[in-house]
């Protein structure tokens, strides 16, 4: 993971996540888990990644492959790389893996999070066209922890990236 600084120490493998957080929770730590592409940070992302850690002693993010991003042409803008880094550097995180399949299910149920924690534009699972966070929702019941959306700022990558970079090919 080359270009990654110094506190890259945040940045792990998933299977490295696993002892991390395993051991964190027989300690006593709560644990949540945030997921998605993260291909432009932008303020709702930081507010969502705040309230996240709030809730839990430990903030993990796991981050969608580039193999598995379908936002359309020439996305994801930046790589899963970059993107890592992004969030290694922000406070609220304390780790972050990029994961190895195309939604969080497995990742929920290999990391064993506490909570595993949406955006606001997650709140109606029947505007998710992927219907991902119904299967996230089981992931996270049958490692005993449960779903939690964040609230405040809604906003979209895709529609920052497709209104003012576009186009990105």
């Amino acid at each position: 993971m080359a270009g990654i600084t110094p506190s890259a120490g945040k940045l792990v493998s998933l299977d490295r996540l696993a002892l991390e957080l395993a051991a964190r929770r027989r300690a006593g730590a709560s644990v949540a888990l945030c997921h998605g592409v993260f291909d432009l940070l932008h303020i709702g992302h930081v507010r969502h990644l705040q309230q996240a850690r709030a809730m839990a002693d430990f903030l993990a993010v796991t981050v969608t492959p580039d193999r598995y991003v379908n936002k359309g042409p020439g996305r994801p803008a930046f790589t899963e790389t970059l993107r890592a880094e992004v969030l290694v550097a922000l406070a609220a995180v304390d780790f972050v893996a990029i994961n190895d399949w195309p939604t969080a299910v497995e990742a929920i149920g290999l990391l064993r999070p506490n909570f595993f924690v949406k955006g606001p534009d997650y709140r109606d699972p029947g505007r998710d066209a992927t219907g991902g966070i119904v299967l996230e929702e089981r992931a996270i019941t049958a490692v005993g922890g449960r779903l939690v959306i964040t609230e405040g700022l809604t906003s979209s990558s895709s529609r920052l990236l497709n209104r003012y970079f576009w186009p990105l090919v």
